[in-house]
């Protein structure tokens, strides 16, 4: 019985033995930088930073098509996506009311004619008798003025009539331009109605193999920005294709929501295979500003900060402790080690700002070392180093390797 119970208790030692070396080898390695942190290489090479924003694509005229009279459509002569030419019958409207109008006022030109040659006739007989004094000269005048107003009431009933057979001919709907219907806003039967404003009833886009984009850049955005410049969008109809157009114009009139001033930025499209349809939302990227032969940093290493990097050893190199990034996750935003403003040395003289300051930990000698830097412009990747505090293959921590952050546990395993 008690050669069983030294046996269980040396086993229960030598497991417990076991759990302890585990323990305190995971211990030995989560204080590993080396193992601990992920590291990338500062590199030479070419930024380009941009300005995105969401447009429309639109043809470059799209005709609105409406009608100058009322009436109910009669015939309708085409559809969505049919092409046209300039002069083509897209419908027609029912014309009984204004053919009826227009055959009024022809028997009014008749009429106003039967009345002129009475008065023709009138006037050349008042005439002769004035040369033989057989009338007086006030009853000629009077003759010749009513011959006056018969042709002014001629040529009035002819200006009516011509109004009426334009008004007939405005009952068949024509395209004023070739191109393709996009939209079609009236079915068969339907009663238009042209009072102050004319309806619209047929969309026509004039040429689809060139198309622009309206889009809105931010204010703070807008000054990068000018014509002539190349601009690169994508559409979610084609997620794995990019696309290209050119800046055409900035347009000057601001708009302002909930105090966001945005400016319209046109951007023409070239659309040869007609692949781009109109109203298809577009995410257009414009570079503003370019590098070559530059030092990135990743932005990773930019984000990356010690939770406790104000508590230092006597040799200078921070402890490694929990890293977590700044709320934001702009670069430069994190504070250098002894709690000193970024841009500002250990010596607490300030340096001057050339650019945007930052701070990142290089992997030194299995030691964390905070460096504060100058930053350029960023392509949400890689960041633009302006000074020469580092070289070029110099490894930053960009972030910890997944559990190696985690304080171990107290208690190796449970005992029984």
């Amino acid at each position: 019985m008690k050669f069983g119970k030294g046996r269980l208790i040396v086993a229960l030692l030598l497991v417990g033995a076991i759990g302890a070396g585990v323990w305190y080898g995971k211990q030995r390695s989560a204080q590993d930088p080396a193992k601990r942190y992920r590291t990338a290489e500062i590199v030479k090479g070419e930024v380009t930073q941009t300005v995105s924003a969401n447009g429309t694509l639109n043809p470059v005229v799209l005709v609105s098509v409406g009608t100058q009279v009322s009436g109910t459509v009669r015939k309708l002569y085409v559809d969505f996506n049919d092409k046209v030419k300039q002069g083509q019958a897209l419908l027609e409207l029912d014309d009984a009311l204004v053919s009826a109008t227009e055959r009024q006022s022809a028997a009014s030109i008749a009429s106003a004619q039967a009345a002129l040659e009475l008065a023709q006739a009138s006037e050349a007989r008042m005439k002769a008798l004035l040369a033989q004094e057989y009338v007086s000269r006030q009853e000629y005048d009077q003759a010749a003025q009513v011959l006056k107003s018969a042709r002014a009431q001629l040529a009035q009933a002819q200006a009516q009539n011509a109004r009426d057979r334009a008004n007939l001919n405005f009952t068949v709907i024509r395209s004023p331009v070739d191109g393709v219907v996009i939209d079609r806003v009236v079915d068969l039967g339907q009663t238009v109605a042209a009072s102050f404003q004319t309806p619209t009833l047929i969309k026509i886009a004039q040429d689809l193999s060139e198309m622009r984009i309206d889009t809105s850049f931010a204010e703070a955005d807008i000054g990068g920005i000018r014509e002539g410049q190349k601009a690169k969008f994508t559409v979610d109809a084609f997620p794995n294709r990019n696309f290209e157009g050119v800046v055409q114009q900035i347009r000057l009139n601001p708009t302002n929501q909930q105090n966001v001033v945005t400016y319209n930025v046109r951007v023409s499209v070239s659309n040869p295979e007609q692949i781009l349809l109109p109203g298809m939302t577009a995410y257009v990227t414009i570079g503003v500003q370019q590098r070559n032969d530059v030092l990135l940093v990743p932005n990773a290493a930019l984000r990356f900060k010690l939770a406790d990097a104000a508590q230092k050893p006597e040799n200078g190199s921070a402890r490694p402790s929990t890293a977590g990034g700044p709320p934001n996750g702009a670069p430069g935003a994190a504070a250098p080690a002894g709690g000193a403003p970024a841009g500002m040395p250990q010596g607490g003289k300030p340096r001057k700002r050339d650019g945007q300051q930052g701070q990142i930990y290089v992997l030194e000698n299995d030691e964390l070392k905070p460096v504060n830097v100058r930053l350029g412009i960023t392509d949400n990747r890689n960041t633009e180093l302006l000074g020469d505090e580092l070289a070029p293959g110099t490894r930053v921590v960009v972030g910890e390797n997944g559990g190696a952050g985690k304080p171990p546990s107290s208690v190796g395993m449970r005992m029984f």
